[in-house]
């Protein structure tokens, strides 16, 4: 009836009433066409609580996961959990299976692959976790760790370069979890485990684990999305953020304080406080003015109490020891930090002062520190230790001291905020004693050396002085540890450092410069230079007594000494190159002078040093330009009929005359030159082999050619001498290379396959100066040798000493065993000849059949 009674209506009425119903529901059918449906997000999630993590219901928790449901309220996202571990959540991403991923931390190699919003959500570090048996104080200890790390994190680059920087070797055990890390590290399956300290402090109490401290690798963490895709949802997060972050009771806050915290602080609703805010209102029109200024006074309580309890929590979250103390410096204010410290509850600690927590040498600096603040207004920021009473608490703190003023400007109190920093100077003590300071002797090295030089140098033209440097080698230290061992050599240098300490003066410098050899930097000697060197000179006689005393080392005598050698500093021109190149001359010139003794720079030893530079300039203008010759020493029979010659190489300088070997041929070797100086003579003797052959009387010469160490050792000597070979056309049979004994004692079996190289291609080989040197029978007899030369020290004695006779003789009767050419060279005189023939010797050289000379045009 009600229904037939509306079409009783007139039509204008009807029509008025559907007029007046669409204007009162046309805003709400706007807003309906208007408001586009929910977005869908999917979103991958990882277990990294407390950051990220799924709920009991399935949805995004932990910090990050609730800042971002409530980016997702505001925003009318729909959000569609993916559940995935942290490398599958990453590919899931990239190949766009997922359009956002939580605690995402950035780097350049990933800002490739993903785009990242403009606000970090997050700050964090990586730290080791490790069992409580486990022994991990520092970096050094990870030394043959097993850590277990997460698949494709950042950490596990950084952590393996800050290894290698320590030239720490660390085994890293990939895992694709951290709760699977720390439990591998539970069930001793790794020694420990590196992780972010959001999950690392609030899961280690769980698998019976603690912190180190290693800590590494400060990371921002953001919001992450395929490259150049959703670029709207980071947009849309950075907006929220960049507004939150600044808010003390925003979600972002309350993600914080709900995660960061054992036991948050209870917080009304938000529902309640406009439910109060109605009652009161209600009481306001019931019971007037009266009513009205109780409510004021109780919502402006209700704000300050809130406001002290988000300040107590933000102050008591905040990883630094934060603290008020009065104009009498009694702490007014500490915070949770500031109480573990200390060991006692806040209401004990307020009202006391420094003293009654720490040494008095430390409450002595802190005061100086707060007077600064409380009376001048300072602010202060200093690096200070704080020792307990019983020194078992000791800690390196980074502290900001400010005054506080009331409405006047007046100072009423300090407010202080200390950073923990021990673990950071412990690591740069660290690195700084591995950087500056020798690991065996614990001296400094020769890097710490060469800046204290050069710090003197500087302080000169200030401070007149005089000072010495002075350069110790151990004498016959090589042979200590090729028959001794490492560990003993190793043990002596220690002996002898705390040997070098008791004869030197708490104001030098002890460094070792490395290996058997040490610096010590004499200052504040006379700055006369005669007294000065008087003073150097009783320094090192003393450390010539003391370290020339005999050592024991273990069940080990052991005797030994040192050259010294010194350079006086007086002169701000002085370079620290130059004072170094003196001492280390000085220090050679006592090792020439028999060891054991002391020698000083001086303008003769630079004038020889100035010459050998000059001639060695000499020997490679003299090696380009065809300024070196060859004489031939004549080898003869027992019937004087001419064998072959052996060469001698001669220098014919331009402005000096003919140089002897013995002058430029040890410049040669020590500069490199001695290389192609052989090769040189090694292929003018062959030219000259191949004149011979071209005379008929002369085809069966043969020319000795003396190898020296250094064009033997060469790998490819062997194919040096067949190329020459070829080059000039000698006959290989006619040349013959002579080695001396000291060359067979390195690397034997190379030395043996390249004789046998050389005398597969037909070459002679001759031991030179035999029974000089250390050869063995047993070497001797495997080698591939043509002839033995007879030293000719036992020649020129052979006649008077019936001992060198007796080796002649020895050294004759192994060639024929062995079926060996013997030879005795520096026969000057018939008595010799004749003696040698006696000996069964047939084959001479010497004066007595010719001096060294060039051959004439003829030959």
């Amino acid at each position: 009836m009600a229904f037939s009674s509306i079409h009783a209506v007139p039509a204008r009425w009807r029509l008025m009433a559907q007029g007046l119903l669409l204007a009162l529901l046309w805003p709400a059918l706007q807003a309906q066409a208007a408001d586009p449906p929910p977005r869908t997000v999917r979103v991958g999630v990882y277990d990294n609580a407390p950051k990220i993590s799924l709920s009991p219901s399935g949805q995004p928790s932990g910090i990050l996961g609730d800042v971002l449901m409530a980016v997702a309220a505001r925003e009318r996202w729909d959000m569609v959990v993916v559940p995935c571990e942290w490398q599958a959540c990453l590919d899931a991403l990239d190949q766009g299976d997922i359009d956002l991923m939580p605690d995402v931390a950035y780097t350049e190699p990933r800002s490739q692959r993903f785009d990242f919003h403009q606000v970090p959500a997050l700050l964090s570090w990586s730290q080791v976790y490790k069992r409580k048996d486990v022994t991990i104080r520092s970096i050094t200890d990870l030394h043959n760790k097993r850590i277990a790390v997460l698949a494709g994190a950042t950490q596990v680059q950084f952590l393996d370069d800050l290894l290698n920087s320590f030239a720490v070797s660390a085994a890293l055990v990939h895992v694709d979890s951290f709760e699977q890390g720390f439990e591998q590290v539970r069930q001793n399956n790794a020694d420990a485990v590196a992780t972010n300290r959001f999950y690392g402090d609030s899961h280690a109490p769980q698998f019976n684990l603690e912190a180190t401290a290693i800590v590494f690798q400060p990371v921002q963490l953001y919001y992450a999305t395929a490259k150049g895709q959703n670029g709207e949802l980071l947009v849309a997060i950075d907006r929220h953020l960049s507004v939150w972050q600044a808010q003390p009771d925003s979600p972002y806050a309350e993600a914080l304080q709900r995660w960061m915290q054992t036991a948050p602080v209870f917080r009304l609703p938000s529902y309640l406080w406009w439910v109060l805010s109605g009652l009161f209102a209600a009481l306001l029109l019931a019971l007037g003015l009266n009513t009205w200024l109780h409510r004021q006074v109780a919502q402006k309580t209700a704000h300050i109490s809130a406001d002290e309890a988000r300040l107590n929590t933000i102050l008591n979250s905040v990883d630094a020891f934060i603290y008020i103390k009065d104009m009498q410096l009694r702490y007014q204010y500490v915070n949770s930090r500031v109480v573990q410290l200390f060991g006692r509850s806040a209401e004990q600690v307020v009202g006391q002062t420094d003293s009654a927590f720490f040494d008095e040498v430390t409450v002595v600096k802190l005061r100086a520190h707060d007077l600064r603040v409380i009376e001048q207004g300072e602010r202060v920021e200093e690096e200070e230790v704080h020792r307990s009473h019983d020194d078992q608490v000791t800690k390196s703190l980074l502290s900001v001291k400010l005054p506080l003023r009331d409405s006047r400007g007046r100072i009423y109190a300090l407010c202080g905020i200390s950073t923990d920093i021990t673990r950071r100077k412990q690591a740069e003590d660290a690195i700084h004693q591995l950087a500056f300071y020798d690991p065996l002797t614990g001296l400094p090295n020769r890097r710490l050396l060469l800046d204290r030089v050069q710090q003197l140098l500087g302080s000169l033209p200030r401070s007149p002085q005089s000072a010495a440097l002075m350069f110790l080698d151990v004498d016959n230290f090589k042979d200590i540890n090729d028959t001794l061992g490492h560990d003993v050599g190793d043990a002596l240098l220690r002996q002898i450092t705390e040997r070098m300490r008791e004869c030197v003066r708490a104001q030098d410098t002890l460094a070792r410069q490395g290996g058997d050899e040490f610096v010590v930097m004499l200052a504040q000697l006379s700055t006369q230079p005669g007294e000065a060197a008087r003073q150097a000179q009783q320094v090192a006689q003393k450390l010539l007594e003391r370290l020339s005393q005999s050592y024991q080392l273990g069940s080990q005598t052991c005797q030994t000494s040192v050259s010294i050698g010194v350079a006086l500093i007086n002169s701000p021109n002085d370079t620290r190159e130059e004072l170094f190149k003196q001492a280390d001359l000085a220090m050679y010139q006592a090792k020439a002078s028999g060891r054991n003794t002391l020698r000083f720079f001086n303008p003769e030893m630079q004038a020889q040093v100035v010459a050998r530079t000059t001639l060695e300039a000499d020997l490679r203008w003299g090696l380009a330009h065809d300024e070196f010759v060859l004489y031939y020493q004549p080898q003869v029979d027992d019937q004087g009929h001419t064998l072959g010659f052996e060469v001698l190489l001669r220098w014919q300088h331009p402005m000096r005359g003919l140089i002897l070997p013995a002058e430029f041929v040890p410049i040669a070797e020590s500069c490199g030159l001695i290389v192609a100086l052989g090769a040189w003579v090694l292929r003018t003797a062959c030219l000259q082999l191949r004149a011979f052959s071209q005379r008929p009387e002369h085809t069966a010469w043969t020319i000795a050619v003396n190898v020296s160490a250094a064009q033997f050792r060469q790998p490819d000597f062997v194919a040096q001498v067949k190329a020459i070979l070829v080059q000039t056309g000698a006959t290989a049979d006619r040349l013959e290379l002579e080695l001396t004994e000291s060359q067979l004692v390195d690397d034997v079996p190379d030395v043996m396959d390249k004789m046998a190289a050389l005398r597969t291609l037909g070459v002679r080989l001759s031991l030179d100066d035999f029974g000089t040197g250390y050869s063995s029978l047993a070497i001797l007899k495997r080698l591939p040798l043509n002839q033995l030369k007879i030293d000719q020290a036992f020649v020129r004695d052979m006649i008077d000493d019936p001992l060198n006779a007796s080796i002649i003789r020895a050294i004759v009767t192994l060639g024929e065993s062995l079926g060996l050419e013997v030879i005795a060279e520096g026969v000057e005189s018939v008595v010799q000849r004749d003696a040698l023939l006696t000996l069964g010797c047939r084959q001479f050289q010497g004066y007595l059949f010719g001096r060294p000379a060039p051959l004439p045009p003829a030959a």
